[in-house]
Formats: structure tokens, C-alpha cells, sequence
């Protein structure tokens, strides 16, 4: 499995209405795509800004192909991401994943 990262920043009081945006766009296209097998979007506020993290799993880097097109070390952006984003990474990170927990165990 593959997590592919991004990270961006916004001013603090457009958080919530960020959040939701991702939700709208990359968030619900990316959980739509075969080989996608989940979605995070991290955030938190550090003085007048929210500062975002992306992550998207995906099976293969062939699945991230298919959301990101041949050059899949750029990020993807959207039209109103201008309008959010005051600070944002160009490119992005993939990781191979080799293990994940899962729950507690009592």
C-alpha cells in the first residue's frame, strides 16, 4: 500500500470552510478511484494560520497514476484552492506502507 502526503496552510479562520472544500473536491474524487483505500485530511491552527496534511492511500503507485496522471510527485490542485491556500507544497511524498494497527488489543 501507498500513502501519498501533502502539505499546505491556510489562515486560521478559513479552517473549517477548508476542510470542507477538500471534502468536496480531492477527498470525495480520490475515495471514488479503484485502489483507493482511504482518505485523511490533518489539521491544526498555529498562531494566524491552520496548517493542513493530506493523506491518500492508495494499492499501487499505478492507483496513484490514475488520480495525480504520469507525474505523481506534484500535488493536485483545484480552482479554489487559490482562495484558501496561503502557503502550499508543490509536490508530494509517497510512502510504501508495510504494516498498519488496527484498534486496541485488551
Amino acid at each position: 500500500m501507498i500513502a501519498r502526503t501533502w502539505r499546505g496552510a491556510t489562515r486560521a479562520e478559513d479552517e473549517q470552510a477548508y476542510v470542507d472544500y477538500l471534502e468536496e473536491t480531492g477527498m470525495s474524487a480520490v475515495r471514488a478511484l479503484p485502489g483507493n483505500r482511504g482518505t485523511f485530511v490533518l489539521h491544526r491552527r498555529v498562531g494566524d494560520r491552520a496548517e493542513f496534511q493530506t493523506v491518500l492511500l492508495f494499492d499501487s503507485l499505478e492507483n496513484v497514476r490514475t488520480f495525480a496522471g504520469d507525474d505523481i510527485e506534484r500535488a493536485v490542485f483545484y480552482p479554489e484552492d487559490d482562495r484558501f491556500l496561503v502557503d502550499r507544497e508543490l509536490t508530494v511524498a509517497h510512502y510504501t506502507i508495510e504494516s498498519s494497527v488496527s484498534g486496541s488489543k485488551k
